[in-house]
């Protein structure tokens, strides 16, 4: 399973020309499941993302948590992450899990991340045409893998 995160100002899904989710000061969280991932991922890198400490403490310095800022999430599945650009210039999503696996493992990650967090999280609606507004702060952008735990 693999998470990119973004510090944002604010960001925001839109589909079919409505905002369905909207966060202010946050994380926009991308989420790409494979078929060899499980609740045991999901814990793992809900844990990572509520204890990251990427937002500035008192003295400039990224020290707190989404938790201590009271910061909000939005959650979008983006099967694209599982992207192979091995052979040719047409990516392979091969590596991403069908619906039937994936969702279930999205909305058990925006459940305990929402848990995790204390606070709703905003999602997105997954396999929509989906337009997702950010505003980057910092940038601040992390990629994490829950099979590269080391």
């Amino acid at each position: 399973m693999r998470i990119v995160i973004q510090r944002v100002k604010e960001a925001s899904v839109t589909i079919a020309g409505e905002v369905h989710s909207a966060i202010g000061h946050g994380m926009l969280i991308l989420v790409g499941v494979e078929d060899r991932d499980g609740e045991e991922d999901v814990d793992w890198l809900v844990k990572k993302a509520a204890q990251l400490r990427i937002f500035d403490d008192a003295n400039g310095v990224m020290n707190c948590s989404i938790t201590d800022v009271g910061g909000q999430a939005l959650v979008v599945s983006q099967f694209t992450l599982h992207a192979s650009t091995k052979k040719g210039n047409r990516p392979s999503y091969i590596k991403a899990s069908r619906p039937e696996h994936a969702i279930p493992l999205y909305e058990l990650f925006c459940s305990r991340l929402s848990q995790a967090i204390g606070n709703p999280v905003g999602t997105g609606v997954f396999g929509a045409d989906m337009q997702v507004a950010l505003i980057n702060d910092g940038p601040v952008t992390i990629c994490i893998d829950s099979h590269n735990r080391e």
